[in-house]
């Protein structure tokens, strides 16, 4: 039987940290659903689709990433019932620093209580993307800088294009 993992997340934008953890996560699930948050009440850069757009060129134009094994998709719901809806027993969440991992315990509990056969596995990006994050690619792109090593070529210039 194939094993399927959720990563979900808001990818606002995708960054090398979150395709570490794709990539990591495809030596031991067979497919990632990566799913892009659309609920309404964060303040996002790029609307849904947008951003389903972006990551989509990052990991299949700019990384030739296998499309076989990575589906993209927009949600609105718990990640409970994605797991439901695409018949998998995983929860994909990447950690960062010690920071992180105070809130992506108490959620992986939550996950848990609402549907006890639902396990989240967390996976650390590469040493060099840990200090990524989309919120200081996003300012450091706002104030003219550089952001080529944190993110694709695709990903840079949708930003490029939202800062203009």
């Amino acid at each position: 039987m194939k094993k399927s993992a959720i990563y979900p997340g808001t990818f606002d934008p995708i960054t090398y940290g979150h395709i570490d953890v794709i990539k990591k996560a495809l030596k031991i699930v067979d497919t990632v659903v990566v799913a892009i948050s659309d609920i309404n009440n964060k303040n996002y850069l790029f609307d849904s689709e947008e951003r389903i757009n972006i990551v989509k060129k990052a990991l299949y134009t700019d990384l030739k990433l296998n499309k076989k094994k990575i589906k993209i998709i927009s949600f609105r719901s718990l990640t409970t019932s994605l797991c439901k809806k695409y018949n998998s027993s995983i929860i994909l969440r990447g950690l960062r620093a010690v920071s992180d991992f105070e809130y992506e315990f108490q959620l992986a509990g939550m996950n848990r209580k609402l549907n006890n056969s639902v396990e989240t596995i967390f996976l650390m990006s590469n040493v060099e993307n840990q200090i990524i994050s989309s919120n200081f690619v996003k300012e450091i792109i706002s104030l003219g800088g550089d952001i080529d090593q944190f993110t694709t070529k695709s990903t840079i210039k949708a930003l490029k294009l939202k800062y203009e």
